[in-house]
């Protein structure tokens, strides 16, 4: 018995050191492909957030590789592992809408006047991200402009292929719209929201609705660092930013691949610009170009991509992505003009951030209001941690 328990503590301690040694060694590959650059404030603060968020990943690989769940499945339960207190000000509900999961935040102190009301898609690469992940941020949103927030939960890849999460989107905010007075809003004073993956669904959605006449206009719309174009991942931004945390430029090919086709195989392609016949690529340069983005972006060590052509099957298995429904930076000048006043947050050590701003010069071109914010010392995904006590970022806030 003495002998068995010996080894079996044995084992326990072997098993621990290596799980420990497979962590560790991930952080540390992950750290030499990664660069928090001297702009950052608080760069330490960003090298923990970016060290659990390495250690979740491993640890549902590990899971995943001995079978009791998977990795995608692991890294959502632990991302959705927070719980908030009642908020005093907030009534919360969680309803449905056109069979898509909605949470409602609405203030419990009556007004004299119907109310804004703000539709919020989530972000997290259409992969991750749910309507817990962004509980903080919605009670914000809904406290402090006395909005009503309507947060939801749409389908995820790579489970739910584009345009799944289109067109829950679509569905829940069109609902919202035609029933807007019973949540004492005003049908004409409607936002839709989104950061990242959410800021693409939520220009998406704009769009669509750009120029229904049995539909109000949409009041606004409000993109936090969206990713609107699956184009060109060799913009300045994508390999500036290429190596800094949390959204290097591979994961970002990586989830819209996995919003497209639900896998990757076609990454290396898309990552080198051989996705897309340069024809259509020249066609799109209109819009898509470093050389519609202002030259005080291009210092920072940018230099041009050469452009490769791709082979025909390559191209069928993403042609999708000229779709305007899957990047928005590809919609019709006549839908362009169409849309809302609109805001744009961009952030300088972002690899979406020209994205940003070469929607923001295609809404001015059309003739739209814009108002643009740019973080000098923000990154991807700032926003999600305004509000998490000693991990917070001034600039989130």
């Amino acid at each position: 018995m003495a002998v068995a328990y010996t080894l079996l503590v044995l084992f326990l301690a072997v098993f621990v050191a290596g799980f420990v040694l497979l962590i560790l060694g991930a952080i540390n590959f992950d750290f030499s492909n990664s660069e928090i650059p001297p702009g950052v404030n608080e760069p330490v603060k960003l090298r923990i957030i970016h060290i659990m968020l390495i250690s979740r990943a491993v640890v549902g690989k590990i899971l995943e590789n001995i079978g009791i769940c998977s990795q995608v499945n692991f890294v959502r339960y632990m991302q959705d592992r927070k719980t908030l207190r009642v908020d005093p000000k907030l009534l919360i509900k969680d309803l449905w809408f056109e069979k898509v999961p909605v949470r409602i935040y609405q203030l419990k102190a009556p007004s004299a006047s119907q109310r804004r009301g703000v539709m919020f898609f989530h972000g997290g690469g259409w992969v991750f991200g749910s309507l817990e992940t962004h509980e903080r941020l919605c009670r914000s949103i809904a406290r402090e402009s006395e909005s009503v927030v309507v947060s939801v939960g749409y389908r995820l890849a790579p489970e739910h292929k584009y345009p799944a999460a289109y067109e829950d989107c679509l569905n829940a905010t069109i609902h919202f719209m035609k029933n807007a007075e019973h949540y004492g809003v005003d049908p004409a004073n409607i936002t839709v929201c989104g950061d990242s993956a959410g800021g693409n669904l939520a220009a998406a959605v704009s769009q669509t609705l750009a120029g229904r006449s049995d539909l109000p206009s949409l009041r606004a719309q409000v993109l936090i660092y969206p990713g609107l174009q699956a184009l060109d991942f060799n913009l300045p931004s994508y390999h500036q930013n290429r190596g800094v945390p949390p959204l290097f430029r591979e994961r970002a090919a990586f989830y819209m691949l996995q919003y497209l086709n639900g896998n990757a195989s076609n990454l290396e392609e898309v990552l080198e610009g051989s996705h897309i016949p340069i024809d259509i690529k020249l066609n799109y340069g209109k819009w898509v170009s470093p050389d519609h983005i202002p030259p005080e972006f291009k210092v920072r060590g940018y230099k041009p991509h050469v452009l490769l052509d791709c082979s025909t099957k390559t191209y069928e298995t993403v042609k999708r992505f000229c779709e305007p429904n899957l990047c928005p930076l590809l919609a019709e000048d006549a839908v362009v003009q169409q849309l809302p006043q609109s805001f744009i947050l961009t952030c300088e050590y972002d690899v979406l951030r020209d994205d940003g701003l070469l929607y923001k010069k295609r809404l001015e071109d059309n003739g739209v209001p814009v108002t643009w914010y740019h973080l000098e010392d923000g990154f991807h995904g700032i926003i999600n941690s305004f509000d998490t006590d000693c991990l917070s970022f001034p600039s989130g806030k």
